[in-house]
């Protein structure tokens, strides 16, 4: 496949000046995002989506740094999560028309499900439209079942994301480029795809590994978010990272469900797939990650038994004063 791709310069540029990337991401800081939906639904599949919008102004307005969207094709009832019910593009279109300054990223668009031209032009679409405020996060999904009903094969799954990635970054950043798939088509140059992305480039985050070597994503991509590893293993699967992914900065992120207590000062727990704590455990379990060289923390709150207006007090009293949002850089 003829691959073409930025400069590692150009795209150092593109990330320094990148309104929602600079919000998240800087050497030795850690950021709060938040999974969507913005609401507790602890025994049920299926958010209500209740005030979402209202929410989202909320959690931008305390200075939540981000607000991650999921991409979930089909509900299955067995596994029962609906995320935020909303395509996750189509959501963050409305999202950026709400808000001014949180950034808008996807935890993350399942890459082999997507027709790479039609990424291309909603990623950039969005980045334009949002002041440069959209992070394109990509998986390559979890859930063996929904394979067959796209009669995509399970087990290629991984060389069908680099494939589908090499053509999205062709498509945003070459001008009508030449290029020949075994998946995508073929094109002998000629024909652009637009918009592109307001710098040249929006950053790429692999959610998971998506059934790739870490070298691959440290080359390719501009960060990385994985469910958090286990508290002493955070020095060592950071600095494989580092060394994965070269001199120019690139964060790492970790994931997971929150469960808060409303016992503030309950301490902080390691839990299946995620935490459970009160807001001060929380705010030292991120001082104590950012100190192991993480760089973000994306918390999904639905197994909380507590409203989500709670929890975004809790968050804006214990853990926002000490984790802030970045400034955005000029």
């Amino acid at each position: 496949m003829t691959h073409h791709s930025l400069h590692t310069a150009d795209t150092a540029t593109a990330t320094a000046r990148h309104a929602g990337f600079q919000r998240l991401f800087a050497p030795g800081e850690m950021t709060l995002g938040l999974i969507m939906p913005l609401e507790t639904y602890p025994t049920v599949g299926v958010p209500t989506m209740a005030a979402h919008l209202d929410l989202a102004r909320h959690a931008e307005d305390i200075g939540i740094s981000a607000l991650w969207m999921r991409d979930i094709p089909f509900f299955d009832p067995q596994y029962g999560d609906a995320g935020q019910v909303f395509e996750p593009l189509t959501y963050i279109a409305v999202l950026l028309s709400v808000t001014r300054k949180i950034a808008l990223g996807t935890a993350g668009i399942v890459l082999p499900f997507r027709d790479p031209n039609l990424l291309a032009r909603q990623v950039a679409s969005l980045d334009q439209l949002s002041g440069g405020r959209m992070l394109a996060g990509l998986s390559s999904g979890d859930r063996p079942k929904e394979y067959p009903l796209f009669d995509i094969d399970f087990d290629r799954r991984a060389e069908r994301f680099r494939e589908a990635y090499d053509l999205y970054r062709q498509f945003t950043e070459t001008p009508a480029p030449a290029y020949e798939t075994e998946r995508f088509g073929a094109s002998p140059g000629g024909f652009d795809v637009l918009p592109k992305p307001p710098l040249g480039r929006t950053p790429a985050l692999a959610i998971g590994r998506a059934g790739q070597g870490v070298d691959w994503i440290g080359a390719q991509m501009e960060g990385l978010i994985v469910p958090s590893p286990s508290e002493p293993d955070l020095p060592q699967a950071v600095a494989d990272w580092r060394a994965a992914s070269g001199d120019a900065f690139k964060p790492y992120g970790i994931a997971g469900f929150l469960h808060l207590s409303s016992d503030r000062d309950r301490p902080f727990e390691r839990v299946r797939a995620g935490f459970k704590t009160g807001s001060k455990g929380l705010a030292d379990f991120m001082e104590r990650a950012r100190d192991a060289g993480v760089n973000h923390i994306a918390l999904n709150p639905r197994f909380t038994t507590r409203p989500m207006t709670d929890v975004l007090a809790d968050l804006e009293r214990d853990v926002l004063p000490r984790f802030p949002s970045l400034m955005e850089r000029t």
